[in-house]
């Protein structure tokens, strides 16, 4: 995800830079298609961040309350899930910002 979000801001700038006002339009319309792509799998992993951090708080009730190993056990798993989730929630979040600025560069220079 990194890589394809890194090789479309390398594409989308060289493209700002050199288009005329009638590719511009164009390149907003391709660019704002891509922002709703983002903010779609933002909003998924949200949710799958959501439900993780729900599963993490049943299981240490869980074990608070009834002392079984096995629920410290999911508790230590969903918690190693949970982290690279957190970690990929925050990329999308700054990659939409990101794309939010492009957006603005492309609204500039159609001025």
């Amino acid at each position: 995800m990194r890589k394809y979000f890194s090789v479309y801001k390398d594409y989308i700038q060289k493209r700002i830079n050199v288009a005329t006002k009638q590719e511009l339009e164009t390149l907003l319309i391709e660019h704002l298609e891509k922002i709703e792509f983002i903010k779609h799998e933002r909003l998924i992993h949200l949710l799958v961040t959501m439900l993780f951090v729900f599963m993490l708080f049943m299981s240490l009730i869980l074990w608070a309350v009834t002392d079984i190993l096995a629920f410290l056990i999911l508790l230590a798993l969903i918690l190693v899930l949970l982290v690279p989730y957190i970690i990929h929630y925050y990329f999308l979040e700054n990659t939409t910002q990101e794309m939010y600025v492009i957006y603005d560069k492309i609204i500039g220079r159609m001025e």
